[in-house]
């Protein structure tokens, strides 16, 4: 069931940067990562907006996004690195609401949310 509206402008974006000429699985993927690659004006802070088993974050908890995980990380989501105490760990993108100055960056980020609102897979 789709939850969120058709955004014309976004639905754009998406098709013409993001998956543009993407005629699989992988290569969505892969169009989405060099994407979001490409806006993500990083680091900037995100804030962990829902729980998931494979994330130690809580709802509520403000991490800072370094990168981009690998490629092979995102190959099912989209996963980027957080310091997360010493160490980084690799969290869905999902999972955060973007809070960054920068406002291609959120757009992106809010790409990504409509694309899995929407129920869009690779």
């Amino acid at each position: 069931m789709v939850s969120v509206a058709e955004q014309a402008e976004r639905e754009h974006r998406i098709l013409y940067e993001a998956v543009v000429d993407a005629y699989d699985e992988i290569e969505r993927a892969m169009g989405w990562y060099y994407y979001l690659e490409g806006k993500l004006q990083m680091p900037f802070i995100a804030k962990c907006k829902s729980r998931r088993s494979i994330s130690p974050l809580k709802v509520g908890e403000t991490v800072e996004v370094i990168q981009m995980a690998e490629e092979e990380e995102c190959m099912r989501e989209v996963c980027v690195l957080i310091k997360h105490g010493k160490t980084k760990l690799a969290v869905p993108l999902a999972q955060l609401a973007c809070h960054a100055a920068d406002e291609q960056t959120c757009e992106a980020v809010s790409d990504w949310h409509y694309w899995i609102a929407r129920g869009y897979e690779y």
